[in-house]
């Protein structure tokens, strides 16, 4: 027992690189409030639909534009990400599977599934806050 007890007194007292502080993720894989409050960001969105069904994604799966996925231009693959629609308050949860959107002055797009349910599909943009999950 007391070679546990060291044990884990020396895991707790491992120093954090300087490099590091502030950007790592806690053990249950959430981000560091660090992390999260360099999360936000605030743009237009815009939404892609049937034209690309079945096409791949930059991930490599196949565009499906029921699911809740959506393009990023830099996020990570596979990072989730809250979308909320800023006039209605209305959000959703994505997965980030593509590359884009490749027009100027907007953040993300979105299937049609996420356009959607944030209310935003008729329009085709809309003003959003993106927050990493």
């Amino acid at each position: 027992m007391p070679a546990c007890v060291v044990l884990l007194s020396c895991a707790l007292a491992l120093p954090v690189p300087a490099h590091a502080k502030g950007h790592l993720a806690t053990a249950t894989n959430k981000a560091a409030p660090a992390a999260r409050a360099q999360a936000a960001q605030l743009g237009t969105a815009s939404w892609y639909g049937r034209e690309h069904a079945g096409k791949p994604t930059a991930s490599g799966a196949t565009f499906d534009p029921d699911r809740l996925t959506a393009a990023h231009r830099t996020l990570p693959l596979g990072t989730r990400v809250r979308v909320t629609h800023l006039a209605s308050g209305r959000s959703v949860i994505v997965t980030i599977n593509d590359r884009g959107p490749y027009i100027r002055g907007r953040i993300i797009d979105l299937s049609r599934q996420a356009a959607d349910q944030l209310g935003m599909a008729v329009d085709g943009l809309a003003k959003v806050r993106l927050d990493l999950m």
